[in-house]
Order: C-alpha cells, then structure tokens, then sequence
C-alpha cells in the first residue's frame, strides 16, 4: 500500500495489514527516522536525503529500501541527468550500506502533463539495464508511472523491462485523461467511490447576477450565462468538500453543475426527468481532484458499502 502522507502508512502499520508500505512523496529530511519505521520502501532523488535515511535505518537497524526517481521530462520529482541517475543508483549500492537499491522509477503527467510513451519509458528502461550492468543484479522493480501508464501498457507498448505501476486513480474513479474516463482493466472501478448530497433550497431563479460583478469568493472573475429564469438546486457541500464543482460527473445527466463556493454548491436541474424536493439528494461520481478533498475532509461522512 502506498501514499505521500506518512499517518496513512502509520495507520497501516497499527492495523497489521500483511502488506509492505512505499512512501510515494520523496521524504523531507526532517522525516528520516519515521520513513525508516513506517515505509518498507521509499521513492527518493537527493542524496543528502539518502544519507539522512542510511544513518536512521542504521539506528533502527533495519534496512531501508529506496527507488531512485528518474525525471524524464515532467519536472516533478527525480534526477534529470541519465548520468547522474546511474552513477548514484551505484552510489547508493556501493557506499551507503543500510539502504537497499530496491528499484528505479519515474513520474509522468502529474505536473508537466507529459503522457507515457514508449520513446520516454524506454528511457527509463535502458537507465535501469545500465545499472544492473555496473551492480550486477537485477532490481527488483523498475516503476513506469501510475495510472497515466495505463494505456500505453493495454496497447501493448510498454518497454518490457517496466514491471510496476503505481496504481492510484484508476481503483476507484474515472480516469481523466482515458476516453469516456473509462479504465479498460478488468478488477478497476470507475466508480469505486459516489459522493451524495441533500437539497438545502429549490426553485426557480436567474441565471446571470444582479448588479455590479466583481470577483468570487476565490479572487476569480467568473462569467455568467444568462439563460433566463431556470430551475435549480443548492446543495449542502461546497469547494472545502471537494475542490473543484466541475471535477464532479451527475449521475443525473439532466442535472448540471453551476459552479460553488466553500460551503454551497448550485446545480441547474431544469432539465432533469427527476422531480426533485426538499431534502431530496444529488450524486456525483468523482473525478481526482474531488476524490482527494472528499476523502481526506472529516465532515463528509463515510460509508463503505459491500
């Protein structure tokens, strides 16, 4: 299991789980002693950050595993250079004695939007090729991004020395950049997870403001379509909820999403086949951004339904 907050794999750890757990954020340096406790192994880039973890993983007397992060063009984490990346993945085999070279990897998309092909993966693959060559072992993963990856691999191109993702989105919600936003593999969801909220006030209203128009709530200037007067709904969630409105997909396809505010969310239900009331609720699948927020905010409630 993995995730880029260190209380995630603490709780995994309290509970038991038979699993192993990776630390996807590279770690801060102030961190080093609980990456050591609660990730069985962690992405990383900067050797002085590795060194930091060798001295906590001796103290511990463990030893730590690391994948050495590799940027291929998005600009996020990982050391751009081929011949830097090669000479500290030896670094860290040779010299640093309580660290294990467990792996190479990348990251794609999240930052520079830049899409997995198999020109830039094969990069990553000839890199990994070339240390195993100095070191003389195979590492036991060599990771090609996460869900991104995804169709790069169903087509068949993926560089076959790539044998890892790192799966996040595409287990519980649709994929944004898939066509239709729908992950062909069978055992992923598109809709692992369904956010519901209560009508708070109904009825018919304008569409454009009344009166001098500045920013919203956020600082953003806004533009309005006026419609006329149409029916809608507010409902009881808003941008602290789920980040962005329009990263939420209606279950109703009568319904559409006006926009929100921290605490308010406005949907256009003119057009729905659904007599909606008071009280009545709203679904919504979520796409990331919405996923993140909701699932991390206490004061939207959970339900795990089987």
């Amino acid at each position: 299991l993995a995730s880029s907050r260190l209380p995630h794999l603490a709780a995994v750890k309290e509970a038991g789980l038979p699993v192993k757990t990776l630390g996807l954020r590279i770690p801060m340096l102030s961190e080093a002693a609980d990456v050591v406790k609660l990730c069985d192994i962690s992405l990383n880039s900067e050797i002085e950050t590795m060194r930091a973890l060798d001295r906590a993983a001796e103290t511990a007397d463990v030893v730590h595993n690391v994948i050495l992060m590799r940027d291929l063009g998005d600009l996020r984490e990982g050391i751009f250079d081929s011949r830097e990346f090669i000479e500290t993945a030896v670094y860290i085999e040779r010299e640093l004695k309580n660290l294990r070279l467990y792996g190479a990897g990348t990251n794609l998309t999240c930052y520079g939007s830049v899409i997995p092909t198999a020109e830039n993966l094969s990069l990553l693959s000839a890199d990994a090729m070339k240390i195993e060559e100095v070191i003389g072992r195979e590492l036991e993963v060599v990771s090609g991004g996460g869900t991104t990856s995804i169709p790069l691999m169903m087509s068949g191109g993926m560089p076959k020395k790539i044998n890892n993702l790192r799966i996040g989105e595409a287990n519980v919600v649709p994929c944004d950049f898939i066509e239709r936003g729908q992950c062909p593999i069978e055992g992923l969801s598109n809709r692992g997870l369904v956010l519901k909220a209560e009508i708070i006030e109904i009825g018919e209203k304008p569409t454009h403001p009344i009166g001098k128009l500045g920013t919203n709530c956020f600082g953003s200037y806004v533009h309005y379509e006026d419609r006329g007067v149409r029916r809608r709904a507010l409902l009881a969630i808003g941008a602290f909820d789920i980040g962005d409105a329009y990263k939420l997909i209606p279950d109703d396809a009568g319904i559409k999403i006006l926009g929100a505010s921290s605490d308010h969310m406005i949907i256009d239900i003119q057009e729905s086949a659904e007599s909606y009331r008071l009280g009545d609720i709203a679904a919504f699948t979520l796409r990331y951004q919405a996923m993140l927020f909701s699932t991390e905010n206490p004061f939207v409630e959970k339900r795990f339904m089987s």
